[in-house]
C-alpha cells in the first residue's frame, strides 16, 4: 500500500500540534520539542525516547526518564526488533566541576525492519534541526 504524504500546511487542518515534515514525510510533533528543552533547559529527564507513531507520519514521544534514572533503566527501555531516537542529559566531571552534554542516539538495532531503519535514517536530520544544543551524536546497533 503506497501512502501519500501532504506538506505539513495541508495537514494542519486536521493536526495543529505538527511542526514540520523532513524529507521522509515525517513530522515531528511540538510536544518531542518540548521534552527536549524540559530536559536541556530544566533538566528534568534523563533521557526521553522518541518513536515514529503507529502510522508512520509523526515522531512523538516514547517515553521520559526521571532525572535519577540509570544507564542500565536506559538499555532497559530500548526495543529489541525496532528504531527509536534518543536524547540523553550526560553528566561528567573533567576537573572543572561538573558538566552536562546533550547526546543524540539513533537506535537501529540489526534485527529491526529494514522499512524502519530507512524511515528513521531519512527523518534524522528534520528531527536534530529541532534539537538545539545537541552535543554528540551516536548510532547504537547494540546495547553492549
Amino acid at each position: 500500500e503506497e501512502r501519500a504524504h501532504f506538506p505539513c500546511s495541508v495537514r494542519l487542518a486536521d493536526q495543529t500540534n505538527l511542526v514540520n515534515m523532513g524529507m521522509s514525510g515525517v513530522a515531528v510533533c511540538d510536544e518531542v520539542v518540548e521534552s527536549y528543552q524540559s530536559l536541556k533547559l530544566g533538566h528534568k529527564h534523563k533521557y526521553v525516547i522518541f518513536k515514529l507513531n503507529d502510522d508512520l507520519t509523526e515522531v512523538v514521544v516514547d517515553f521520559k526518564a526521571e532525572a535519577n534514572a540509570s544507564y542500565d533503566d536506559f538499555v532497559g527501555k530500548l526495543p529489541e526488533n525496532d528504531c527509536r531516537y534518543v536524547v540523553f542529559d550526560f553528566e561528567y566531571n573533567a576537573g572543572e566541576g561538573q558538566r552536562n552534554k546533550i547526546l543524540f542516539v539513533v537506535w537501529a538495532p540489526d534485527t529491526a525492519k529494514i522499512k524502519s531503519k530507512m524511515l528513521y535514517a531519512s527523518t534524522k536530520d528534520s528531527f536534530k534541526k529541532k534539537m538545539e544544543g545537541i552535543g554528540i551524536e551516536h548510532q547504537a546497533t547494540d546495547a553492549a
